[in-house]
């Protein structure tokens, strides 16, 4: 099989987790930068990674990196891309991207010239004057950054974030890929007893039996890159079949959620039994003032952040309670992600370290304590 450049973008705080998870499904000379890791594989590891990461956005094949100043040194950049060797003659080819700090700042523009590019170099190739792209989509994107072109193939469709247990939200959802990358920061093991006093929607208890299960999170959708010509059907039924042949069945992990909301409570214990974990975990309706831990615990949440003034206060005075029911003397850990700059006067204690986060646009910190 040929060997590819493959590069996965992350959450920015994330670099490390995912890093790790790279190397650990196999992945050859693995590098990880500001928001992104890349390493090589072929596509066997193409379709392990969009199988098995937990913490990636989406796997992307790097197919070029050049300086462009002009249109056309963008277009004789692109023109020189093999794309024949990926995109066959009925496939599609749509393109999109963004544009920072650089010479060339009209992404349509930018969308055009690629686009143009790809094509030119295809009907050389294919000896062909028209493409009807009515085959399998590959998702051309780009990234100009200080006049540096970067080309990929995005090989996931979806995001991989889109697990497929998660078809109903409450309003404030955390992503399940920042949410595996904080249960990984929590050192969530097979023997773990995990607990979120705030579950929402269920996702860090799902992520957490994922990873202790060792279930891989793309392991019952599918993805773009399976559609594609140049894609062997069997590379993916083998990936999912050692997925399957790895998931931890005797593991001890148990984890139980509570929420003063008794619709998330309902949501949280349906996205369980979507996720095929309703063996292992389960939600209840609780609030926070009742908060009571099993001993040995791992307590991760996303508590309630309010904007507006009022909310705010309540948010405050939620971290307050927080700080009481959240006691060292049981040999728990607690991971909390929040917001708010001044978090720890109203928890009452300083973090034994945080790490800086992002949960969509917003900035956030994970809070941990565990001494």
């Amino acid at each position: 099989m040929n060997k590819y450049t493959i590069s996965c973008p992350c959450h920015f705080g994330l670099e490390s987790v995912l890093s790790f998870e790279a190397k650990r499904i196999g992945a050859e000379n693995v590098t990880a930068d500001n928001g992104r890791v890349t390493f090589e594989g072929d596509m066997a590891m193409i379709a392990r990674a969009n199988i098995c990461l937990a913490t990636a956005e989406r796997v992307l094949i790097h197919l070029a990196e050049f300086r462009a100043l002009t249109f056309e040194d963008l277009f004789e950049g692109v023109r020189k891309i093999p794309f024949e060797e990926f995109i066959g003659k009925t496939e599609a080819f749509p393109v999109k991207g963004y544009s920072l700090n650089s010479q060339l700042r009209s992404i349509p523009d930018c969308q055009s010239i690629i686009k143009k590019a790809a094509v030119e170099r295809l009907k050389e190739k294919y000896g062909v004057n028209w493409f009807d792209e009515s085959g399998a989509v590959h998702q051309i994107q780009f990234g100009i950054m200080k006049d540096v072109v970067t080309i990929y193939l995005d090989t996931s469709g979806t995001g991989l974030h889109k697990r497929g247990y998660r078809r109903n939200s409450n309003l404030a959802p955390i992503k399940e890929t920042l949410a595996a990358g904080i249960i990984d920061l929590a050192h969530v093991r097979e023997d773990s007893r995990v607990c979120d006093p705030f579950c929402g929607s269920g996702t860090f208890l799902i992520e957490s039996a994922f990873k202790s299960l060792n279930i891989a999170p793309g392991i019952n959708r599918r993805f773009s890159a399976e559609k594609w010509e140049i894609s062997d059907s069997s590379v993916w039924s083998e990936e999912r079949k050692r997925a399957v042949s790895l998931v931890k069945r005797d593991a001890k992990f148990e984890a139980c959620g509570y929420d003063v909301d008794e619709e998330c409570v309902m949501l949280s214990n349906d996205n369980i039994k979507k996720a095929g974990v309703a063996s292992r975990v389960t939600a209840y309706q609780a609030d926070i003032k009742h908060f009571d831990s099993v001993e040995n615990s791992i307590v991760i949440c996303n508590p309630p952040y309010g904007e507006r003034m009022l909310e705010l206060k309540e948010a405050e005075e939620l971290y307050r309670i927080m700080g009481r029911k959240f006691t060292m003397d049981k040999g728990n850990t607690y991971y909390i992600i929040s917001p708010h700059e001044n978090f720890e006067n109203f928890f009452g204690r300083k973090a034994d370290k945080r790490r800086k986060l992002y949960n969509g646009m917003i900035k956030c910190q994970l809070f941990m304590y565990f001494k």
